[in-house]
């Protein structure tokens, strides 16, 4: 039995890692603008560059959750931020725009620490708890929040460079408090082989959840990575006031997080999502059509904030529910389609804004994917109240 000062250690600076890490992951997107302007890019290479490193971070996290299963969590943690030093000091040598994207690729290897915090520390903690404990995990996702308000001060202070410099040496430091303050799980009785960890793509529930997550996280990642850009294209917010408003929806869908985890605890993750895409559709219609107040556009932010933070741990409860301890694997499929979610979106918002002018278009394809969601989870509700039903019937004849 793992002693509960353990259990503290690996949830708290498996969090505060991912926090850095996730910081990493959306380090491009404050600074765009001023990317932008060096390079002298179109409003599609802008997207392309913020959104590349979203790619190999959402890909890999299949693999890498596989290996937090078999290899454990604490070592495949340490070497991905070590590894991440790498194309951040590249980054800061860079003078071309494909010398910064080939960085970018790599810096998306940020986004794979989601899987592995996932699987480490669900291991630590009992069933009936893992809604509320892998919400706390999720908690990482603050880094995007970390990146949007630090990001444009560091380079506004010391230039683009030595941003990158100082993150790298943020992440060095924390893989070397993650190594020395938390312990290696026991690995389980029987080792997992690669076969049974791709098991978990037969399941029809890890695609209907990584669709779920497509939607909730890919929203996420979409509008912290792009919400810099819409407040100035929009609004003609300078970058620190933009990242600075990014900052508040990154911080209010993170902390709501463990709040849909504990509210799928308490009444199931099935009944949560449904007011989540319910919410989720009625808001994007908002967006798609009212963007000239920016109050109003910001409280109908907010309001998506809530509903994709509480999504995002909604998910997660029926995560852990049917990996069948497979966790790292089943987190590695799911994540990777949530990643792919934040990928698709800033580019097709990059083609819309150089074509048609506007991002609308953008807001009603987001209300129609939640739209399916939404109906699709409908006939799981009505599914449970007939077995209930019909299970009263049964016991009353």
């Amino acid at each position: 039995m793992l002693r509960k000062k353990d259990q503290r250690s690996i949830l708290v600076l498996s969090t505060l890692s991912m926090i850095m890490a996730f910081s990493v992951w959306s380090i491009l997107s404050p600074v765009a603008g001023k990317i932008q302007e060096m390079y002298g890019l179109t409003g599609l290479q802008k997207s392309i560059l913020i959104a590349t490193p979203i790619l190999l971070g959402s890909v890999m996290r299949i693999p890498i959750g596989i290996l937090a299963d078999r290899l454990g969590g604490r070592r495949v943690y340490v070497f991905t931020m070590l590894f991440l030093t790498l194309p951040l000091i590249g980054a800061s040598f860079t003078s071309s725009y494909e010398g910064l994207l080939w960085c970018a690729f790599f810096i998306g290897m940020a986004g794979t620490t989601f899987a592995v915090s996932i699987a480490y520390v669900s291991r630590c903690y009992p069933p009936e708890k893992q809604g509320l404990i892998l919400g706390i995990a999720g908690i990482g996702n603050l880094g995007t929040a970390v990146a949007s308000f630090l990001a444009p001060q560091i380079v506004n202070l010391w230039g683009l460079p030595w941003m990158f410099r100082i993150f790298a040496l943020a992440i060095l430091i924390m893989s070397v408090i993650f190594w020395f303050g938390t312990i290696e799980l026991a690995k389980p009785k029987e080792g997992k082989k690669l076969k049974n960890s791709l098991e978990v793509m037969k399941n029809k529930e890890t695609w209907i959840l990584s669709g779920y997550y497509f939607l909730t996280f890919g929203g996420f990642v979409t509008f912290g990575i792009y919400l810099p850009i819409l407040f100035q294209d929009l609004f003609h917010l300078d970058a620190v006031q933009a990242g600075g408003l990014t900052g508040i929806f990154v911080i209010g869908a993170t902390l709501i997080r463990p709040v849909g985890g504990y509210l799928s605890d308490k009444f199931g993750a099935v009944k949560v999502l449904n007011i989540v895409f319910s919410t989720i559709l009625f808001t994007s219609i908002l967006l798609a059509l009212w963007q000239g107040n920016l109050l109003l556009f910001m409280a109908e932010c907010l309001l998506m904030a809530i509903m994709l933070g509480t999504g995002n741990g909604a998910v997660f409860k029926r995560v852990a529910e049917v990996s069948r301890g497979n966790m790292g694997a089943v987190t590695g499929v799911v994540g990777a389609a949530g990643g792919l979610g934040g990928f698709f979106p800033p580019i097709l918002l990059g083609v819309f804004k150089d074509y048609l002018g506007d991002y609308i278009l953008g807001f009603v394809l987001l209300s129609l994917f939640a739209l399916v969601c939404l109906v699709y989870n409908s006939e799981k509700i009505r599914a449970i109240f007939t077995t209930k039903k019909q299970g009263r019937v049964s016991s009353l004849s």
